[in-house]
């Protein structure tokens, strides 16, 4: 059992929850707590280490088992070992380090979404969480965005950061160019845009265009777009939170469709 916070191993780890710059040069990042690293194993995500305490390996025996039948290197931590690796402050007793892989390139052909410049990893996590609650295509997302790696973007997600496709690019522009030459209409979120999201005829295939959390999206982005909405606010509100609208126009999108195959 690994007992010291000063083992290499362990100061390994407690760098990848630290830093991004770390996390790029290992090509390594952390997994944590039980939900995540289950959605990793369902996934079939490569892990490259497994700790864990002695108390949960005996209460999840059966996950436990098969983490031992694919994970090379297996490490049984003290609960102070744990706490010195994790990012949260109770973490639940097990971490997954996995390598970073390259991007599971999306399929956008029905709706996916387009993220310019997102900052906070809540948002990014939330965003992620709420494209696979509707089943969308997936995510393009702008490089200069939040690291997806990001252990609070990982919780943030549930476990669907590995079941949603996500695509980082240098030129989001030109993706988005890409798909509506394939017929997708890209949908710009404004707020003196004249059409309200619910007016908008979400049935055909569209790209949902999300911009910087202060900034919203940059003049190119809405110039390219085929369309604008707006999500109605009250007067004294001046914006909502990106994740939030995300989710509001994805299940607009998913009532929409809904409705047209049952009526």
């Amino acid at each position: 059992m690994l007992t010291s916070t000063q083992n290499p191993l362990v100061k390994q780890l407690r760098q990848l929850g630290l830093s991004t710059k770390e996390r790029r040069s290992q090509q390594l990042f952390l997994i944590e707590g039980t939900h995540a690293i289950h959605e990793a194993i369902e996934t079939d995500y490569p892990l490259s280490i497994f700790c864990c305490t002695e108390s949960w390996a005996m209460s999840h025996e059966v996950l436990y088992e098969r983490v031992r039948s694919i994970v090379d290197r297996i490490e049984i931590v003290s609960e102070e070992v744990l706490k010195s690796i994790a990012t949260t402050v109770n973490p639940d007793g097990a971490i997954a380090v996995a390598p970073i892989e390259c991007s599971n390139d999306p399929q956008i052909e029905t709706l996916g979404l387009a993220l310019e410049s997102i900052q906070d990893p809540g948002n990014l996590g939330a965003i992620i969480r709420s494209t696979a609650a509707v089943g969308a295509d997936g995510l393009l997302i702008s490089h200069d965005s939040v690291d997806l790696t990001h252990p609070k973007i990982i919780r943030a997600t549930a476990g669907q950061w590995f079941r949603v496709p996500i695509q980082t690019s240098k030129d989001l522009a030109g993706e988005i160019g890409k798909l509506q030459q394939q017929g997708i209409r890209a949908v710009a979120t404004l707020a003196d845009a004249q059409t309200t999201y619910w007016d908008y005829d979400f049935t055909q295939p569209s790209l949902i265009l999300l911009g910087n959390e202060g900034n919203g999206l940059s003049q190119q982005l809405i110039q390219l777009a085929d369309a604008a909405v707006k999500i109605p606010l009250s007067p004294e509100v001046e914006s909502l939170n990106v994740s939030i609208a995300a989710a509001l126009l994805l299940y607009e999108a998913k009532r929409q469709r809904f409705n047209k195959i049952n009526n």
